[in-house]
This record gives C-alpha cells, structure tokens and sequence, in this order.
C-alpha cells in the first residue's frame, strides 16, 4: 500500500521535534546477537557435523550455495525467531547473517531453501537423529551413574493437504502426533508420526535402541524410562524387566484400580473430615490388567478436598516409598512438557510442507536450533539469572541486538547497541566458547 503522506505527518511530535523515521539506515542489522549462534555452533561443530552426515546428491560445481552454509542460515534464523522461508529473501541481504553464515556475499533464497528441505528422506532423518545422540554423549565429561529418558507425544497442526494428514480426536483437529524424547534438557528423538496410530507406537522400538548405544557407551549407568498413561504397555514392562531397565510410568483409571486402591482413598477421605482441609494419602498396590503377563507394583496417591477425591496411578519396578517415588522421580516427568513447549517456540509445529519427509526434517531442523539454544543456556549462561530461561526469553535478551555492521578486505567491524542492557552476559557467553 503506498503511503501519500510523509513520515513526518504519522508520528506525533516529542519535545516539540518532529518524528520521521525511513528504512535507508545502511547495514544495520537487528539480530547482533546471531554471532553467540554462530559461536556456540562452531563449539560444538553442530551444523558442520550435520553437513557432513545429511546426504546431499546436487552437482557440487553447479551449486553456489553449500549445504553447510544452508544449514547454517536455516537453523540461525529458527533460532533468531524467523519461522519462514520468506522471511530469507530480506535476510539474504543482511551483513550480520552473512557474516554467522561465513559467507560475504548474499545468502539463499527461499526456493534453495525449500529445495534443501524437500530433498531430504529417511536416511537424513535417522543420521540426524544418530548425531544427536552423539552429542548427548559427548556433553558428559565423565560416565552418568543414572540417565532418564522422558517419553512424550504431541500434536503439530497440519496447514493444508499434506501428506500423512489425518484427524485426531483427542487433539480435536487434523495434525501430527510427533514422538519427543528427552535426558533432561537435552533432546535425543524427534520423530514426526501420522496422528491415526496408538500415541505409544514404536516407542519401544525407540527405547530399546537408545538403551543399546548409552550402555555401548556407559555399561553400567542406570537407565529409567518415564511416560504417562499413554505409554502403559505391559510387553514394553516385560522387555524392561528383562533388559534391567526401570520404569516409573502413569496407568489410567479403571473401576478395579479403584477397588484396589479403596482403603487409600476411604482414608483421604477420612482425614479430610476430620481435619477440614484438602488430604493427600500415598500407598502401594498390586495390579495386573487381564491382558497382562503378571501383576505389577502400582503406586496410589490420593487427593481428597472439596470436590473429592482424585486418585492416581503409577506403575514401576523401582524400590523406594510410594511418596518420594510419586514426588520426586514421577512428577519430574512434568518439566519435559516445558522442553516441548519450548520446541513450538522454536515452531517445531510449522510442519506445512506437503512431503512427508521434508517435514520430518523441520522437526529436526528446529531440534537442531533448540540445541544450539540449550547449549548457550547450560554450558554459556551458566550459574546467571538466564541459567533457566526459556528459548524465547534468549532470542529476545541475547539474540535481538542492533548492530551496525561495516565490512571492507580487512575486517568485519559489527557496532552493537550502546544501550544493550545484557553486554556482560553478551561477553560471557562469547568467552565461554572461544576457541581453545
């Protein structure tokens, strides 16, 4: 739409001067702050390695943008918060993500993009998959003594015909039922699935090869699979019993649970009329679905107050009390569902393209910028008061920085904002991964 009057005219005055702003600044670039990407990939060598791993058949003397350069430029700009490949065509032309790009020269424009998304496949996605496993492993200096791995799905919205598009009717809308696995913080599986299977399908497929590399690796770390109630499998049971691995996973209500659980939940009950205030009781059951190969330990824990009670179920095959069991390892589950959160943030849930595989590879792509994120936070922001911020709480404070950039033969020079009020953790961060 053109504008018929000056800028001038749109502003209101401050102090009596007039407010004109233009877009002819020069090489001024919003996103300063893309160069702490920039450093904690070249740290942990992140989209090099994925370069190197990610099939890649074009004719290499007809390409004038690389794959490593793609990657870069991709995963950066979901990071930095540019969810479209749009948004690239302006961007290309950007000094400074020129610069966190290596290149000095314009960058890829959306269609080359879109052309490095779509030809990827299945073998992509597996060595993707391989190279984050790899760099969990490579985050411990020293052997863990115990790992839990966080199992979770979700829903990613579908944003037009694409393939493996169906209804899901829990989630009330056409989507994706993508698999998410978690060691703490750290991401291990993002594995996009059609919404019209069991939301536990090939989780234990998944499981039993996560636990064969991490003891390849650390034979005698203590391995816990964690999940709710959609995960309640009682082969999955089996094959952990048998494979010495501990489970801590929810079990849906059902009227004989609640039989079992009776005594616990009449002394909630009790408690809560005699002392006039909201009861929690724990205890401990047998419990074997008819379906099942045999009884298993279940955890009760009861809330009674005002609008009754509301028992829950836990099946496991750890030792300890009921309540620490219950409080401290199970209810921890809960923290995975922010790392999940933080993926959307990262719009993991931006899976419009019409191949099946080119979105499988988004999901991964926004994996990716999750662990360069992840990795600022834990290993550079360390022991500050961003040490548990969320993804786009450090976009906002550490990425979304002015910079004027000059560049000639001889040096990049990048002038950031003199009133960025985060220019200590800016340098802290930059130092904490310097090269050696």
């Amino acid at each position: 739409m053109t504008l018929c009057t000056s800028s001038a005219d749109l502003f209101p005055t401050c102090k009596s001067r007039k407010i004109q702003p233009d877009f002819d600044g020069g090489e001024i670039s919003s996103d300063g702050g893309v160069l702490l990407l920039r450093q904690v990939d070249r740290h942990l060598k992140l989209t090099r390695r994925l370069a190197q791993v990610i099939p890649d058949e074009r004719r290499k003397k007809s390409c004038k943008h690389g794959q490593l350069s793609l990657l870069r430029q991709r995963i950066y700009g979901l990071a930095a918060g540019y969810e479209d490949l749009n948004d690239h065509d302006t961007l290309r032309n950007d000094l400074m993500w020129q610069t966190a790009v290596d290149r000095n020269q314009r960058l890829a424009s959306s269609p080359t993009l879109c052309r490095l998304e779509n030809r990827n496949s299945r073998e992509a996605a597996v060595a993707m998959h391989e190279l984050m496993m790899e760099l969990f492993i490579e985050s411990f200096p020293e052997p863990p003594e115990e790992l839990v791995l966080d199992f979770d799905a979700t829903d990613n919205p579908v944003h037009g015909m694409q393939e493996g598009r169906f209804f899901h009717g829990y989630y009330d809308h056409y989507c994706f039922l993508p698999l998410y696995v978690f060691c703490g913080d750290f991401p291990l599986v993002a594995y996009l699935r059609p919404s019209n299977i069991d939301g536990a399908k090939h989780a234990w497929a998944i499981l039993a090869l996560l636990v064969k590399r991490l003891r390849q690796e650390w034979p005698k770390v203590r391995i816990i699979f964690r999940g709710d109630s959609g995960f309640s499998r009682w082969r999955m049971y089996r094959w952990m019993d048998r494979n010495n691995v501990k489970y801590i996973v929810g079990q849906a209500k059902n009227e004989r649970l609640n039989r079992l659980g009776a005594p616990f939940i009449e002394d909630a009950e009790v408690l809560y009329e005699l002392r006039g205030t909201k009861q929690r009781v724990f205890g401990e059951i047998e419990y074997g679905a008819s379906s099942w190969d045999r009884k298993r330990r279940v955890l009760v824990r009861v809330d009674h107050g005002g609008l009754g009670s509301n028992p829950r179920y836990v099946v496991t095959n750890m030792r300890g009390s009921p309540k620490r069991l219950y409080d401290e390892v199970f209810c921890a589950r809960g923290d995975m569902e922010n790392r999940i959160k933080e993926q959307m943030q990262l719009f993991s849930g931006r899976t419009s393209a019409h191949c099946w595989w080119a979105n499988q590879f988004r999901l991964l792509l926004s994996t990716a910028a999750y662990i360069l994120l992840e990795r600022m936070r834990t290993l550079g922001l360390k022991g500050t008061r961003y040490a548990r911020a969320e993804c786009r709480t450090l976009r906002l404070k550490l990425i979304k920085i002015g910079a004027v950039i000059t560049r000639n033969t001889r040096r990049i020079r990048i002038h950031l904002s003199s009133a960025f009020p985060d220019e200590e953790l800016f340098w802290l961060i930059a130092k904490r991964f310097a090269p050696d």
